[in-house]
């Protein structure tokens, strides 16, 4: 996803309502006038050790959440963060308030149910396979198509955050004999046992894309290096059609169309 798409993204009431809430406290202490009528005295406007710690904590944990959820663009690292700034918000409120506390949280829930975050809306050209017995029939169906197969889970931060990049890639690069295909592991898990993909809370392996040609595997991402170490890979948009080189596979896909069988005239009648 370009820069000029995430900052039109950010146009959306729930991206820039969400950086307000994140900032919140911060405006809040730094505006000398709005500070002035919440908290009273003027020597109140600065943050003090307790509220510089929680806020430098803050940026740790947003800093190894992000990189865990796979985050590569800034819309992605907003929406991973979110959570965390709003709820550090909450405690500053609650530390310097009590009554900014509930009125903060108040908001913070209001917002969440009124304001959900913007899902892809966009083309896809995707099949969903119902378990691993459809995906492997599909596989040996036509062994002339390729296949480019990836394994998520709803709940995963990383599997969210590339659901719109696996859309986008699937419309651009869909031919017959070029498909793109998903597998829930959190609904057929005998998918990930086969495949060997761990859907486990902890698993370094969600997402995982399988390109499969002639019905076997020809790559994954990510991949285990040659001591047997997954090696850690992001999954944007330029990343993934480099790991399967697609321009090249859509190239030749594109100049070896599958044939369709011709019936004759005389075939027609006698049928």
């Amino acid at each position: 996803m370009s820069l000029k798409k995430d900052l039109v993204l950010l146009l959306k009431p729930y991206y820039w309502v969400n950086i307000l809430l994140s900032v919140s406290y911060i405006i809040a202490k730094r505006a000398p006038y709005v500070c002035t009528i919440l908290f009273d005295q003027t020597d109140q406007c600065e943050l003090d050790g307790r509220e510089t710690e929680i806020l430098f904590f803050l940026l740790i944990v947003v800093m190894i959440r992000t990189r865990k959820a796979g985050s590569v663009t800034m819309i992605n690292y907003l929406t991973s963060s979110f959570m965390y700034t709003k709820f550090a918000n909450l405690i500053l409120w609650f530390y310097s308030d009590f009554r900014y506390g509930i009125t903060f949280g108040a908001v913070f829930i209001l917002l969440a149910l009124i304001l959900p975050e913007p899902t892809y809306s966009g083309p896809e050209n995707v099949i969903y396979f119902r378990g691993l017995q459809t995906l492997e029939e599909e596989l040996e169906r036509d062994k002339r198509v390729s296949w480019v197969v990836e394994f998520y889970t709803v709940w995963n931060p990383a599997c969210v955050n590339f659901a719109p990049v696996f859309s986008q890639l699937s419309s651009e690069y869909h031919l017959d004999n070029l498909k793109f295909g998903k597998v829930d592991l959190g609904r057929f898990p005998e998918a990930g046992k086969k495949f060997h993909v761990s859907d486990s809370s902890l698993s370094r392996q969600l997402p995982t894309v399988i390109l499969f040609r002639n019905g076997k595997e020809a790559s994954r991402r990510p991949n285990a290096d040659a001591h047997g170490k997954l090696q850690k890979f992001f999954f944007s948009e330029d990343n993934v059609k480099a790991a399967f080189d697609l321009n090249n596979l859509f190239r030749e896909c594109k100049e070896n169309p599958i044939k369709k069988a011709i019936v004759s005239g005389e075939q027609k009648k006698t049928n």
